[in-house]
């Protein structure tokens, strides 16, 4: 499972040019799910993205999580994270979970980050035509894999 955060000032993501997910300061995780992920692999990758130092302390060092900042997360499906780029001009997708199965563990992980973890978290539509828009602050984004 692989997400690809960015801290941001702010963050949506629309569907059909309505507004479905957004947030203030926080993280926007794009999330890919890989064949052979499951639940313990989400709730790792979970606690990872939420405990992630990179907000500002008082000295202005990376040194807070989105936790400890009080920041909200936006969680957008992304399966092109997945993609196989080694060799050729085209991806290959075959790394990526079954739609039924990637949909199943999108959604665990969110809730995990809403209901284990506390953290107000926004979504995108799993497999929709989506547009995000984002203020990423720094710019910081990091790539996170378990």
């Amino acid at each position: 499972m692989i997400a690809l955060i960015q801290r941001v000032q702010r963050a949506s993501v629309s569907v059909d040019q309505t507004v479905i997910g957004e947030i203030g300061g926080g993280l926007l995780v794009l999330l890919g799910v890989e064949k052979g992920d499951d639940n313990a692999r989400a709730e790792r990758l979970a606690e990872r993205v939420l405990g992630y130092r990179i907000f500002s302390d008082e000295q202005g060092k990376m040194n807070l999580s989105v936790r400890q900042a009080g920041g909200s997360v936006l969680v957008v499906s992304q399966f092109t994270l997945a993609a196989d780029t080694q060799k050729g001009m085209r991806p290959s997708f075959s790394g990526g979970a079954e739609p039924v199965e990637a949909e199943r563990l999108y959604n665990y992980f969110s809730d995990y980050c809403r209901r284990q973890q506390g953290i107000t978290t926004a979504n995108g539509r799993f497999a929709a035509d989506m547009q995000v828009s984002l203020v990423n602050d720094g710019p910081v984004t990091f790539w996170l894999q378990v």
